[in-house]
C-alpha cells in the first residue's frame, strides 16, 4: 500500500495523472459456482496468469462461520 501512495505522490509532483480503481468483491461471487465462473473468465473472456491466478486465489479457499451468543453455531 505505501508503494501506490508513493507512486501517486511521486506522480502529482511531476504533474502527472494519476487512476486508481478498487474493487470490493466479498458478496459478489457468494451465490455462483467458482468453477464455472473462473471456466468463463479464462475462456470466454482471456483471463490468463496472473489475473486468473488472483480470482481464483479469491474465490476459493473461503469459509464462513455464524457466533451466537459468544458460541460458534
Amino acid at each position: 500500500m505505501l508503494c501506490v501512495v508513493l507512486d501517486a505522490l511521486t506522480a502529482a509532483d511531476a504533474r502527472q495523472v494519476t487512476l486508481m480503481a478498487l474493487l470490493e468483491l466479498t458478496a459478489a461471487f457468494d451465490c455462483i459456482d467458482h468453477v464455472l465462473l473462473l471456466r468463463q473468465l479464462q475462456y470466454n473472456f482471456g483471463f490468463t496468469d496472473d489475473v486468473l491466478c488472483w480470482i481464483t486465489s479469491f474465490v476459493t479457499g473461503w469459509t464462513q462461520q455464524v457466533s451466537y451468543d459468544g458460541r460458534r453455531r
